[in-house]
């Protein structure tokens, strides 16, 4: 009897362990996630990444520094058209060719690689499961790899490699329900930066071309004008902005609502439907984009996001009108 209670006591005593273990595990993904966070926007780097996503590949020049009080970054879009986006902070300003100008948008930005881990690791602890891996080279520097696992069906997987010397984000891949690499980011070249210099904070187009501000772009929208409402919203996610923009060819402007779970993001786009317009009806999918339509009450509803097709078509239905019973 008392062999008996020892091999009991010593197989609990293991199992005890082993979940000790686990816990512990994801407290240290968390912890090393948090680093990450604090590293994207304390430390001052200049590098290349390259995003990819299908048949889809863009290199990026990105300049970061923390000056003083503040956090600047400029990022140069090497392929294709021109591109650059200077950012103060969460002010940000996109410098880009049209009609012989340079268009000047300025508006709220949102988080960008590899600033993509919110400040709060709380805000995505209810929504994923944190998971330590090996130890990876990401462009010649070890990495500490963790996986987070959505905990349902409104969100992606992701994996992140975290430079182990710095806590710097160095890649991140979202992945599909079946664990499948849906489109990544990754530094190819990395370097710190030293000094203060602010000089290359500055767009390098032609001077001889002229600047012109867009004033078209998104307005801040009031909550109370709207007669509808997303309700009933997937566990973690929050509403994070919403704004009025003129869109070409419409006659009033679209109203956007930002929802976010701290990673993943989905917007909700809504407008009257003009007498005659051909609405739009249904799923389809770039990558790892999702996009669901529905008309209600004579409304175009589009629900576009980097998440799964079950999370889109829910935002969609869960749209509702204030004076509908």
């Amino acid at each position: 009897m008392f062999k008996k209670r020892l091999f009991l006591t010593i197989v609990f005593c293991l199992l005890s362990l082993q979940v000790g273990s686990a816990f512990a595990g994801q407290d240290d993904a968390w912890l090393t996630l948090q680093k990450a966070s604090q590293a994207a926007r304390e430390l001052s780097y200049k590098g290349v990444f390259v995003y990819q996503s299908g048949s889809i590949t863009k290199s990026v020049q990105l300049t970061h520094m923390s000056y003083g009080q503040g956090e600047y970054a400029r990022m140069v879009v090497l392929d294709g058209a021109p591109r650059e986006v200077l950012s103060q902070g969460a002010d940000v300003v996109i410098f880009s060719p049209k009609n012989e100008k340079m268009m000047i948008e300025k508006k709220r930005g949102q988080n960008m690689f590899p600033a993509l881990l919110p400040s709060n690791m709380d805000a995505i602890r209810i929504s994923y499961q944190a998971q330590s891996g090996t130890i990876e080279r990401i462009g010649g520097r070890d990495a500490f790899v963790i996986t987070l696992t959505p905990r349902d069906q409104m969100r992606y997987g992701y994996r992140f490699w975290v430079d182990k010397e710095y806590g710097l984000l160095l890649k991140v891949t979202t992945l599909s329900e079946q664990g499948e690499a849906l489109e990544q980011i990754s530094f190819n070249q990395l370097t710190w930066m030293d000094g203060q210099n602010m000089d290359w904070f500055k767009p390098k187009f032609d001077p001889s071309k002229s600047y012109v501000m867009d004033q078209e772009g998104p307005a801040k929208a009031n909550t109370s004008e709207m007669d509808w409402e997303v309700s009933q919203l997937p566990a973690g996610y929050r509403k994070v902005d919403l704004v009025k923009q003129p869109v070409q060819g419409k006659v009033a402007p679209v109203t956007q609502i930002i929802f976010s779970d701290g990673l993943a993001s989905i917007s909700v786009f809504i407008e009257p439907l003009a007498k005659g317009a051909r609405s739009k009806v249904g799923h389809t999918a770039v990558g790892a984009t999702n996009f669901y339509a529905l008309v209600h009450d004579g409304h175009q509803v589009m629900v576009v996001g980097e998440v799964p097709e079950a999370a889109v078509t829910q935002f969609a239905n869960a749209v509702t009108f204030k004076n509908k019973k």
